[in-house]
């Protein structure tokens, strides 16, 4: 498999932001499930424990990342069934990230965005974000869970060089 990268740079008054963008044919209330439900994103990403509610922390797993860390997430902003605003801190550094839906027809678009501070390593985690966002759709529509090593190192360069729009 070859996966394409489609991520773009946008510039902001707060900095830069990585945006990924998926298209899925269901509506948004079942994407929002796959995007919120612990049995569910634990197919894709990995489980989460806690009481989830703006403004309070759940534990993450990274199921799919070496040793499997659990992370705490700080949730900033839940607006069902369109928007998950989450940040969480650890030995990377700090990550705002944001998940907004879209409806388009029988379509719902799901945009991912990394808030950033610099553009400094996003050839390490804009490959990493592609084939998270790839494990969702194959967890959705029941097909073989691509391999991370068809992702990185082969789009670093393709992030890198990413242009801000």
């Amino acid at each position: 498999m070859t996966p394409t990268p489609s991520g773009r740079l946008f510039g902001t008054d707060s900095g830069p932001d990585l945006v990924v963008t998926r298209t899925f044919r269901a509506p948004v209330e079942d994407v929002w499930a796959s995007l919120t439900e612990p049995d569910r994103t634990a197919r894709w990403y990995g489980p989460w424990e806690g009481e989830a509610a703006p403004g309070r922390s759940i534990r993450v797993q990274m199921a799919y990342e070496e040793g499997a860390p659990w992370s705490e997430l700080r949730i900033d902003a839940c607006e069902p069934p369109r928007r998950l605003a989450v940040s969480m801190r650890d030995e990377f550094g700090h990550w705002r990230l944001e998940l907004l839906l879209t409806t388009q027809g029988d379509r719902t678009e799901l945009r991912f965005v990394q808030h950033l501070t610099e553009t400094a390593g996003v050839g390490e985690v804009g490959p990493g974000w592609e084939y998270y966002l790839d494990r969702l759709v194959a967890a959705r529509e029941d097909t073989p869970m691509p391999s991370f090593d068809d992702y990185y190192p082969s789009m670093k360069a393709y992030f890198e060089q990413l242009p801000l729009a």
